[in-house]
């Protein structure tokens, strides 16, 4: 190779990495309407997960800090066809709830009662989800469970008084007498739809 062929090719390149660069550093033709920058220009547009301090008087604000627990992801059963065999999309959540702090210990006792049968013999609570194909929805779906067993263990039934128990018990014979009277309307037109027999006559 001679020396002019050298200094051809070293200008040939110099011209692509400039065209490039010059391609890259141009402002995109189009940009979208609903575009991130468009919808929140002041934004600074980093996620991050905001500071909660949960408040002292409430025995469960809603808050599940999801660092006290145990995630494990596995390949899903439920729907995505041929998406399910290659991604783990299922979701096992899992806690100790004898040693969960974060819980109140009056709805933690009231949990223990409640859900005896659902714990391991290790005492872990385990909380499965599979009815989306995406990781993410799973996950949320299995922290609402979490949350509404939480809840549902915080909400204290109150008893009937003996007057509302008599009111309901009497309503329930009213009703039971109904059913019987219909029935036996029932029962007598229907015998009197059939033809006489021989005793009949």
């Amino acid at each position: 190779m001679t020396l002019a062929t050298l200094r051809l090719n070293f200008i040939r390149g110099l011209i692509k990495n400039a065209t490039c660069t010059a391609l890259l550093q141009r402002p995109l033709g189009y940009k979208s309407s609903i575009s991130l920058e468009t919808l929140y220009p002041n934004s600074s547009l980093k996620l991050t997960t905001p500071a909660f301090k949960p408040d002292g008087n409430e025995k469960f604000s809603g808050f599940i800090p999801i660092q006290k627990l145990d995630i494990s992801y596995s390949a899903s059963s439920g729907p995505g066809g041929q998406n399910v065999n290659k991604v783990h999309t299922k979701v096992d959540l899992r806690f100790k709830l004898s040693d969960a702090d974060w819980i109140h210990p009056d709805i933690r006792q009231r949990m223990l009662e409640l859900y005896d049968k659902k714990l391991t013999k290790e005492g872990y609570l385990i909380i499965k989800s599979d009815c989306t194909r995406s990781q993410q929805l799973n996950l949320a779906d299995c922290m609402r469970k979490l949350r509404n067993m939480i809840r549902d263990a915080e909400v204290t039934k109150r008893e009937p008084s003996p007057e509302t128990q008599e009111r309901i018990r009497q309503r329930q014979l009213k009703a039971a007498r109904l059913r019987v009277a219909i029935k036996r309307e029932d029962s007598l037109k229907r015998s009197l739809k059939q033809p006489p027999t021989v005793v009949d006559l």
